[in-house]
């Protein structure tokens, strides 16, 4: 039985008028007579005694029925409710994970931005490998993974937020950060280079610029993150190539010099995924608006 056809009876009692309960319904007044005929039919009892231009009442079998029916429609009713105020109210638990390329320095003014607006939310940020991050995304475990040179999958969607521009990262008295000219990339061949692991994304996408300029470097160390691949810069053991937006603080200490490569732009994307099937959170889409906003 269809909670419609239980309105339309209860609509049918409170009003004794098939109009007035079909238009309550949207629906026609043939519409109400079958719904009521169809009731009548379940019960094998007459619900509503009704004449031409009589006030149609209940029965004692209707009034029994209405009697039971009507609390269970506001029930429901108040269920509803309360089942679309919670999916509007930007409120519960959000679980976010990003590289530390990301969140560590382009994450920050979002995330005080957006828990300013939404107290109720409880924001909980993991930094994780990029492949932990689908992992956590496909599996359900998460809400949002934010990575960058995001991948396709079948069952994640992809929202591009900007691209980050690669630099030359060395020492301040290392030869190329006195160059006149913008430096190439044919100027770091064989030079000591400090990279991402071979599993990043990062990596991946500068290994193939290097090769594409036919450059080899001297691979002097392979780390997973990059404040650990800073420090090794400072500490004069190789140079790298970053992200522009990781680099802010030391290029103003001036602890490191950052320099775009003559075959600029270089960039890698930033991107949020998230999974395809799920339905998002009133959180979850809060948030991915205010990043698309504020980092597209």
């Amino acid at each position: 039985m269809h909670l419609e056809t239980l309105k339309t009876f209860c609509d049918l009692i409170e009003t004794g008028s098939l109009s007035r309960a079909a238009k309550l319904g949207h629906v026609t007044q043939s519409a109400v007579s079958q719904q009521l005929r169809s009731l009548e039919t379940r019960y094998g009892r007459r619900l509503v005694d009704r004449a031409p231009r009589v006030r149609a009442h209940p029965t004692e079998a209707g009034r029994i029925l209405y009697e039971g029916v009507r609390p269970l429609l506001e029930r429901f009713n108040e269920l509803e409710h309360r089942l679309r105020e919670r999916r509007s109210r930007v409120s519960g638990v959000l679980r976010v994970a990003t590289v530390y390329s990301v969140g560590l320095h382009t994450l920050p003014p979002a995330m005080k931005h957006f828990l300013r607006r939404h107290p109720e939310v409880n924001l909980r940020l993991e930094y994780r490998r990029t492949n932990l991050v689908y992992e956590g995304c496909i599996d359900g475990e998460l809400d949002l993974g934010i990575v960058a040179l995001p991948a396709r999958r079948p069952q994640l969607e992809i929202t591009p937020l900007r691209r980050d521009e690669l630099l030359l990262v060395t020492p301040p008295d290392h030869p190329l950060a006195r160059l006149r000219r913008r430096p190439a990339l044919a100027d770091l061949e064989g030079l000591p280079f400090i990279a991402f692991d071979r599993d990043i994304p990062t990596r991946k996408l500068i290994d193939r610029t290097l090769r594409q300029h036919g450059v080899s470097v001297a691979l002097a160390m392979e780390l997973d993150n990059i404040e650990t691949i800073k420090r090794s810069v400072e500490a004069g053991l190789g140079i790298s190539i970053l992200p522009a937006p990781a680099l802010v603080h030391e290029r103003h200490a001036g602890s490191l010099v950052g320099r775009r490569l003559a075959e600029s732009p270089l960039e890698r994307p930033i991107g949020v995924i998230h999974h395809r099937r799920r339905e998002q959170s009133a959180a979850a889409q809060a948030f991915l608006a205010l990043l698309s906003a504020e980092l597209g």
